[in-house]
């Protein structure tokens, strides 16, 4: 393997196992502090703050793993990008606050990421180009 075919197959992983560690993590810190996040939730004043956590881990936890290992990883990336733009608005929108814009344009440049992921896809080293068609694989 050539040092260019070498990056195109490991530049794509590298990118998707750090888009993925913020959701992994982030996830897992819910896991640990479910009543911390409900409590978030609930003073964002959304309802159903119990069900708002068991979704959050596992939009994080299950989509960040699926992520990592590229399957389905064009309609992971878009699921996590909405996600991502979905949460910034509604947790971080007060943009007076300097942390909480941080966290926004955070949210939004974690998306483009993603959005990049969803457009080119998960490249040699996942599960998707393991389960591709030698046609689809050559594209």
């Amino acid at each position: 393997m050539n040092k260019l075919n070498l990056q195109n197959s490991t530049l794509p992983l590298i990118g998707r196992v750090l888009l993925a560690a913020i959701f992994l993590i982030s996830g897992v810190g819910k896991i640990a502090a479910p009543a911390a996040t409900a409590g978030y939730i609930a003073a964002m004043g959304l309802p159903f703050p119990a069900l708002g956590v068991l979704l959050a881990i596992v939009v994080e936890v299950g989509a960040g793993l699926l992520l990592v290992l590229g399957y389905r990883t064009r309609l992971v990336a878009l699921l996590l990008a909405a996600f991502s733009i979905v949460t910034g608005l509604v947790f971080h929108n007060a943009i007076g606050d300097q942390n909480q814009l941080i966290h926004l344009l955070k949210n939004f440049a974690m998306a483009g990421g993603l959005l990049q992921v969803a457009a080119f896809g998960a490249g040699a080293f996942s599960l998707d180009a393991r389960t591709a068609t030698p046609a689809v694989r050559t594209a």
